[in-house]
């Protein structure tokens, strides 16, 4: 084990304390601020769930319908609240089901602790009932993990862990914990980690980058900024805003860093990838200087590679020295947190306006709105859009809700057309494009931000791959909106069939239950709108409750998201229909 740098603790905790693991651990969560925990007990946990009972006043643990629906919860907890989500499971089946969870988190950056049972130390490798090498298992999707087989190790493995989780780049980090290590006792002292040898969490910055990519964003002509969720787990928003608006550089956002800025300031336009927006993506590949600013150069943002942004000199300002020249080489690498490299930046940076090349972007946004938004948003056909719906959330919740989605034609219409008024309100499963990740997120994002309106927008697929999570709901009278965008098809699979695979709906048609009693099943309230002239009224009903709301909205089977850059080809080929 690597040797930690431990921060001193008040004289109430340098006093070791004679207890067992399992209380040990419960103390460790309560040193490091955690008040919720997601979780599912089981046989290998219990002496863990037998100690939280003891302390339900300080410690509120939610059952979850599944397990991987609580390393959802506790991903949208995190991801609205910034702080560490944490879930918790048995051994073997209890185990193997964070896993989803795990990939999903380490792929989108989401701090997480995740904490599970395992057979004794002495049974570790003999296929014990409910035997799970977790650890083996999870090294791939975790940024750090650790297995428990004595007591004396968990206050400092479980220090390292949040330190691991929270620093840095933010990722999952997986304990598991042997039986006999949560019954057997040890003296308990904590102190907190700031620091492991090996481990470099945040570069310092290098001045010289900081200059050289001043000089360039000073003399470019057509500059262009991508944001990503670099921004946000940063809290480098107001930076950002800053360097956007002293530059007068255009800037748009990978899907991740959706609502770092708000969507309607003059210089945000719009969202890059697969089924951004048309102009941000084609210009892409018309700039000289492309500033790309906490995202990772994701194959659905720059599509193929070998013409993506060429022309131009490429500035890359990233926490993680692991995404520099991975995917684009770049001219400048600005390695360190955006918050301080970007206030190092500002100084630096000329005031300019660069009318006419903000102009190329309102004409292309032009093109769009006649070919694609106007359809979306304005529908003259019977059937109701996805992205009516979406901007009547907008209305009735004044550009301010959290909106939660998982993956599919749903995600790419809310991320298009939701407007959002500040940072944190945009989460979805980005990286690993999970079905099922936001009914259970919601629940965590509300916790999270009890104070806010969240949203949770879903496609009937996916819906039904978590609906279970609605007894949580139902339970603690969580006060989640959930809308349900029923087409019947897997809808983003189908629109790949229609235009790649000469509408072969293989495997996509859905026959599905009655939405609306399944929620009145859970004492949610609920309606169904199948007509134009009903959605505002039932949308405003929805978001004026004070209680959980399910609302379905049949939207028309056969609709596509454009525009579309199909896989695999370039930004500047992308589809307006």
């Amino acid at each position: 084990m690597e040797t930690l740098n431990m921060q001193k603790k008040d004289s109430k905790t340098k006093k070791a304390i004679r207890i067992t693991g399992a209380e040990a651990i419960i103390h460790c969560l309560l040193e490091e601020g955690v008040d919720l925990i997601y979780g599912y007990p089981g046989g290998a946990i219990m002496p863990v769930y037998d100690e939280l009972y003891k302390f339900q006043d300080k410690l509120t643990h939610i059952l979850t319908r599944h397990e991987q629906g609580a390393t959802h919860a506790a991903q949208g907890y995190a991801r609205v609240s910034g702080k560490v989500g944490v879930a918790m499971a048995t051994s073997g089946p209890g185990a193997t089901n964070l896993v989803t969870g795990l990939a999903d988190a380490q792929i989108d950056s989401t701090p997480m602790v995740c904490i599970t049972g395992q057979v004794p130390r002495h049974l570790l490798g003999s296929d014990a009932f409910q035997e799970t090498d977790i650890v083996g298992i999870s090294t791939p999707v975790t940024k750090w993990n650790y297995q428990i087989t004595k007591a004396s190790e968990i206050p400092e493995i479980f220090a390292k862990a949040f330190y691991i989780a929270k620093s840095g780049r933010p990722g999952p980090v997986l304990i598991d914990i042997t039986k006999n290590a949560q019954f057997d006792e040890l003296d308990f002292a904590y102190e907190k980690c700031n620091g492991v040898r090996s481990y470099q969490a945040v570069a310092e910055p290098n001045l010289e980058a900081i200059q050289s990519a001043a000089e360039l964003i000073n003399n470019a002509k057509r500059p262009y900024i991508i944001w990503g969720q670099g921004i946000i787990l940063g809290e480098a928003e107001e930076e950002l805003k800053t360097f956007v608006e002293k530059s007068g550089i255009p800037a748009a956002w990978t899907i991740m860093g959706e609502s770092a800025i708000p969507t309607d300031h003059p210089l945000n336009v719009g969202m890059v990838g697969m089924h951004g927006n048309y102009g941000p993506n084609v210009l892409t590949n018309e700039c000289d200087v492309l500033i790309a600013i906490g995202m990772r150069f994701d194959d659905r943002v720059t599509g193929n590679l070998e013409t993506y942004a060429k022309q131009a000199k490429v500035i890359h300002f990233e926490i993680d020295p692991a995404e520099i020249n991975k995917n684009v080489k770049v001219d400048v690498a600005v390695l360190g947190d955006a918050k301080q490299t970007l206030h190092l930046l500002l100084p630096l940076i000329n005031e300019n306006e660069h009318k006419e090349w903000r102009s190329e972007f309102d004409k292309k946004y032009e093109e769009e709105y006649q070919a694609v938004i106007q359809k979306d948003l304005e529908p003259t056909k019977p059937g109701l859009t996805m992205g009516e719906v979406i901007e009547q959330i907008n209305k009735a919740s004044n550009n301010d809700a959290v909106i939660v989605t998982d993956v599919g034609q749903h995600q790419m219409i809310a991320c298009r057309y939701a407007k959002f008024s500040r940072s944190k309100s945009n989460i979805t499963s980005g990286g690993l494009g999970t079905m099922g990740f936001a009914l259970p997120a919601a629940i965590g994002a509300k916790q999270g931000a009890p104070e806010r309106e969240v949203v949770a927008v879903i496609g009937d697929g996916g819906y039904q791959m978590t609906i279970q999570e609605l007894g949580v709901i139902f339970q603690h009278n969580i006060p989640v909106k959930i809308v349900v965008l029923n087409n019947h098809h897997l809808g983003m699979v189908r629109q790949w069939q229609e235009l790649f695979f000469e509408s072969r709906y293989a495997s996509t048609v859905m026959t599905n239950p009655d939405f609306v009693k399944i929620a009145e099943g859970y004492h949610i309230k609920a309606r169904r709108v199948t007509e134009r002239a009903d959605l505002e009224s039932a949308v405003v009903e929805m978001i004026t409750s004070k209680d959980p709301y399910f609302l379905e909205v049949r939207v028309e089977k056969e609709d596509n998201v454009f525009p579309m850059i199909p896989s695999g080809a370039s930004v500047s080929d992308i589809r307006l229909k």
